[in-house]
């Protein structure tokens, strides 16, 4: 209300209206939280849906920096602000049980168990059944699996620079310089094994999209040792996949239409940076980044669809409802 700059990044800040209208808004979803749990009248219950619908978005795209902030976390490269991490978290967390708030409301309004999204009498808060392991549908490993594709040409630029080649216009020795030289220790340790940090950061995205797919990543398997045989909790593979596979979706499709309209000309163009010497060079770049960011984001986001269907347990006198007699 005075004015006073909140610093989300270096050199990048909130303005104080934006900071306002999110907080009004976060108290405007609570409330429609709180009042969820009641029995409103129609005017009601669809203002209460209308505040959880035009909440959630907002709150979506405020994760859009978690991908991000973890890479830099996990290669020891120093968090750029943490101010923008406690947004980023603040907004993921808000985002999530408000998903979940408007999920459990909807299953209310339609009858069904707000918990396990079956009708059934009685209370929602008994046992549970969980279903048999199963690997997804056919179709579904597919679709998963030509999302996956997205990350090749990705990879493959970034694997021949770390190498010493060239491609797009850049000089692996240049790409070295400019860099892998200014990079964490970490980093520099991949780069040495002719591995480039954030490819590796990509396959532990193609480890967790494998596990949501397969029967794996419902009971640890043998090379787990002491946990062989047991069920994997099911948030454990589902929370990183839905942190991850949503804003990595948005970034990479936000990249994927502008990086066609810089270069037609709509947008203007990015001015070479080192290592690059070409705009043409960054723009082919991008939508490369564009269809890795998106292919794994949308990959995650149907895997662990599939997986939650999969995997969701129902509630015990549902089952005992559905059974002959």
């Amino acid at each position: 209300m005075t004015g006073t700059t909140v610093q989300w990044k270096e050199h990048s800040a909130y303005a104080p209206g934006v900071q306002l209208f999110l907080a009004a808004l976060a108290l405007l979803a609570g409330g429609a939280c709180l009042a969820s749990t009641r029995t409103l009248a129609r005017p009601g219950r669809v203002m209460v849906a209308t505040a959880l619908v035009v909440a959630l978005p907002v709150f979506v795209v405020g994760t859009n920096g978690l991908p991000i902030y973890f890479v830099t976390i996990a290669t020891a490269s120093g968090i750029e602000s943490a101010t923008g991490l406690a947004q980023v978290l603040l907004n993921t967390a808000g985002a999530a049980l408000l998903l979940l708030v408007g999920l459990s409301y909807r299953r209310r309004l339609h009858g069904d168990c707000p918990r396990c999204g079956r009708p059934h009498a009685g209370a929602s808060d008994g046992p549970l059944a969980r279903p048999a392991a199963s690997r997804a549908p056919g179709r579904t490993r597919v679709s998963v699996y030509l999302l996956m594709c997205g990350l090749l040409p990705w990879a493959g630029a970034k694997t021949i620079w770390t190498l010493g080649g060239n491609a797009l216009g850049v000089a692996g020795d240049d790409w070295q310089r400019t860099s892998v030289a200014s990079a964490s220790g970490p980093a520099q340790a991949t780069a040495s094994a002719g591995i480039d940090v954030t490819v590796l950061a990509a396959l532990v995205g193609i480890f967790l999209l494998l596990g949501l797919l397969y029967v794996w990543g419902q009971v640890f398997p043998r090379w787990t040792l002491f946990l062989s045989g047991r069920r994997v909790p099911r948030l454990l593979p589902l929370i990183p996949a839905w942190l991850t596979g949503i804003p990595l979706a948005m970034y990479g499709a936000a990249i994927l239409i502008m990086a066609p309209l810089m270069a037609a000309g709509v947008l203007p163009k990015i001015k070479p940076d080192p290592p690059f010497t070409t705009s043409s060079g960054i723009i082919w770049f991008a939508e490369f980044g564009g269809l890795a960011f998106g292919g794994l984001g949308f990959g995650l986001i149907v895997a662990a669809r599939s997986y939650a269907a999969r995997t969701r347990p129902v509630c015990a006198s549902a089952t005992a409802m559905e059974r002959p007699k």
